[in-house]
């Protein structure tokens, strides 16, 4: 558990740092995400998003558990 957390806690510190290179990314705009805009209201859900960030982190825990 411990070395699980110390990982997670390098990522977040590591996608901080390159924070100004991943927001080029098109995370967040993928075709399939939902963008509502109406008179007064903005609704975003990226469902895209997730599921891909979703299915690589699933094959990393994948591969880091073989």
């Amino acid at each position: 558990m411990q070395r699980t957390l110390i990982v997670i806690g390098l990522v977040a510190l590591a996608a901080g740092i390159a924070w100004p290179w991943l927001r080029r990314l098109p995370f967040g705009r993928l075709p399939g995400d939902i963008h509502v805009v109406k008179e007064g209201f903005s609704f975003h859900f990226p469902i895209v998003t997730c599921l891909v960030i979703s299915i690589v982190v699933s094959l990393l825990l994948w591969i880091f558990r073989r």
